[in-house]
């Protein structure tokens, strides 16, 4: 922060003051909009009620969320700025000597000679005005910040922009800031230490790449009644916003997950039965039955025994979203992969189908944030052709399997400046259709480290 008093040379700041200060201050207040707070600019001008000086605007700020946003225009022109906004892409550009600044309406970044930098909040547009939050006058012209509830009023001192030199011509001495007329100096706010490090500021949309790996997971499906995840189960998954149209944020994402498990079966009981497990058209009592080797197969006439094996799934999703909520909600549509490998010994096929659902992206800016989404799939289906085992009116045939399956993920980041800690939960249910064997859920605890762009 102080770098940045030095090198911008300006001075914006929320005072504390004494009573006689606000004696002194009290007559130029006016009163100021409702739900608004007044403006005092260097110690004597108080813009709650329309001023010459500013252009017959009436200069107040607003508080939102426990923040305070100022007035864009009114303040910068008020300091020799030009600005200029653009409604169709609700952009907004100030050129000052030695600086030029770049923000968008809903958008918590602010680009600074050319370096993003984010916001605790995004600009907003209100009554046709476009505030900005503190952040802004700090990073932008240099400033220490204080609150002092008596005066309840936002102070603003700053020098003439066009005798500040360049940022590149060496370091600056500004003077100490002081506080409202015949109040003492206002001590300035520490800025918090960040945590682990500070964090990137490369991109002030998200651009990110994790792997996890899979500490505790549990599957149960036609092959599993609930048994652990075997080792080396892990996930992958990648995300990037951008802009599109101008006035809308979308972003891409895409995951990985593998699953792995034994299918269970005791050493073989039956020696001399081909198949030991109810089948079509068979005769009860089954020796197989309650066996966890008698498998239901898909088409829903009847079961087959399956040895022991380690039983590999895996899901690929691309999902592609809106933003519909700032910080980084999106709604949109998906495509899901489902693909099996049980070792040529069960029989069922890839699934694939189209769904959508809702993401929150990880705000990777911040030293914590958290992240999560439900997406869901009314349909996924593939190809299945009935083995030669299967009723003689059904052998060779070729019908659909499908499934309904609803994803789902939360989980937190810590940064760790251009890297991260990622932690998190993901899981599916799967609801069987049409010649789908049964149910089925997959579950995974991870933990794993992620790289922001």
């Amino acid at each position: 922060m102080l770098k940045s008093l030095l090198s911008l040379g300006f001075v914006v700041a929320f005072a504390a003051a004494s009573a006689p200060a606000a004696a002194q201050v009290g007559p130029d207040f006016g009163e100021p909009p409702s739900g608004t707070v007044p403006i005092l600019f260097n110690d004597h001008h108080v813009y709650a009620k329309p001023s010459g000086l500013a252009g017959n605007r009436v200069i107040a700020a607003i508080v939102q969320g426990g923040q305070v946003l100022v007035p864009l225009r009114s303040m910068f022109e008020q300091m020799g700025a030009t600005v200029a906004y653009d409604a169709e892409s609700r952009s907004i550009v100030v050129l000052a000597p030695q600086r030029s600044i770049s923000l968008t309406i809903d958008r918590p970044v602010v680009v600074i000679n050319g370096e993003p930098r984010p916001l605790d909040v995004p600009p907003v547009l209100q009554n046709g005005v476009v505030y900005v939050p503190v952040r802004v006058i700090s990073e932008t012209l240099g400033a220490y910040v204080q609150w002092d509830a008596a005066l309840h009023v936002v102070v603003v001192r700053y020098l003439n922009l066009n005798n500040v030199p360049s940022p590149s011509s060496g370091p600056l001495v500004t003077p100490a800031p002081r506080g409202p007329a015949g109040a003492p100096a206002a001590p300035e706010t520490p800025i918090p230490t960040p945590l682990f490090g500070a964090p990137p500021t490369t991109s002030p949309l998200e651009h990110f790449f994790v792997a996890n790996y899979d500490v505790a997971s549990k599957i149960s499906n036609e092959l599993s009644p609930g048994n652990k995840g075997a080792a080396g189960e892990f996930d992958v998954r990648g995300g990037t916003e951008f802009p599109l149209f101008k006035k809308t944020d979308w972003m891409f994402e895409g995951s990985y997950e593998s699953f792995s498990y034994l299918h269970k079966v005791a050493p073989p009981l039956f020696t001399t039965l081909t198949n030991p497990c109810p089948i079509f058209g068979g005769t009860p009592p089954y020796p197989g039955a309650g066996n966890e080797g008698c498998v239901t197969v898909p088409g829903g006439y009847g079961q087959e025994w399956v040895r022991g094996f380690t039983a590999h799934e895996s899901d690929f999703d691309a999902r592609l979203g809106i933003k519909v909520f700032n910080p980084r909600v999106f709604v949109g549509a998906s495509y899901l992969t489902m693909i099996n490998d049980y070792a040529g010994l069960y029989t069922f096929p890839n699934l694939t189908g189209f769904g959508g659902g809702i993401e929150k992206l990880p705000d990777l800016e911040n030293q914590i944030s958290g992240y999560g989404g439900v997406w869901y799939y009314p349909v996924v289906s593939g190809n299945f052709t009935f083995p030669a085992g299967a009723p003689p009116a059904l052998a060779g045939s070729t019908a659909k399997v499908e499934q309904q399956v609803m994803r789902y993920q939360a989980g937190g980041t810590a940064s760790l400046g251009s890297l991260f800690l990622d932690i998190g939960f993901l899981g599916d249910t799967i609801h069987g259709k049409d010649l789908n064997p049964g149910n089925a859920t997959h579950s995974a605890v991870y933990v794993g480290l992620g790289y922001h762009f």
